[in-house]
């Protein structure tokens, strides 16, 4: 199965909690494909840094409420501490998409509901599957200045 996740930070070395994550993740598929890293103005939530964002493609057998409990594994080793909802966190790792199913169950909805709202998501999910992604998803986000600004590409994780 192809999935996609989202990965975002925005405590500590925020570069550092991607890449950890990205390692762990390719113990499942070796030849995931990482976006490059976006930083993000952060969604709602209280005062905040901004975020570093990235997307995963990946292949696997797991089961989608596996990758679930693999993504929370995830943001638990990086320190994640849930106290204030979209408050700040080291790591947050969201199942995007999981093939073609779809998903809705109290605490799993793939494709993840607000997906195709949030540039922070949509901009690195663009550089690995365009087809995956509205075209005039810009536009439709507040204009092309308005996410640029919001939105702004900063270089690849480092991986070696």
């Amino acid at each position: 199965m192809i999935a996609y996740l989202g990965l975002g930070s925005n405590l500590g070395d925020r570069e550092a909690h991607l890449r950890r994550a990205v390692a762990r993740l390719r113990s499942i598929d070796p030849s995931l494909s990482v976006s490059s890293v976006f930083s993000t103005s952060p969604v709602g939530g209280p005062p905040q840094g901004p975020y570093l964002n990235a997307v995963v493609r990946l292949v696997t057998d797991l089961s989608a409420r596996r990758l679930l409990a693999l993504a929370h594994d995830l943001e638990q080793e990086a320190g994640r501490v849930r106290t204030v909802r979209n408050g700040p966190r080291t790591l947050d790792v969201d199942l995007l998409l999981y093939g073609d199913e779809q998903i809705d169950e109290p605490d799993l909805v793939v494709p993840h509901p607000r997906l195709h709202e949030r540039a922070f998501v949509l901009a690195p999910l663009e550089e690995l599957a365009p087809e995956l992604v509205p075209p005039a998803w810009r536009d439709e986000l507040g204009g092309v200045a308005e996410v640029d600004r919001s939105v702004r590409k900063v270089g690849t994780l480092s991986l070696s």
